[in-house]
């Protein structure tokens, strides 16, 4: 048997319902927060941390490719 109900109700029904906090205000809190430290950044300083992240995870990538290339293939 297949039973399907369907709920036609806003996320804050929804939030209610299920009694989730209201979280709201501190959402707007941190959005304000994390707009303002953005705006107070320096834009090389981020690219250089977001790029050097982004050698180092290629470079596990890379790694972690020639280590399977070199392994025998189980069962051979």
């Amino acid at each position: 048997m297949k039973l399907n109900i369907e709920i036609d109700m806003s996320p804050e029904e929804a939030r209610r319902l299920m009694g989730l906090p209201d979280v709201t205000a501190l959402n707007a809190r941190i959005v304000e927060e994390l707009g303002k430290r953005v705006a107070q950044a320096d834009p090389e300083i981020m690219m250089k941390a977001w790029m050097g992240g982004m050698e180092k995870f290629q470079s596990f990538l890379w790694d972690a490719a020639s280590r399977v290339s070199k392994d025998p293939k189980p069962g051979k």
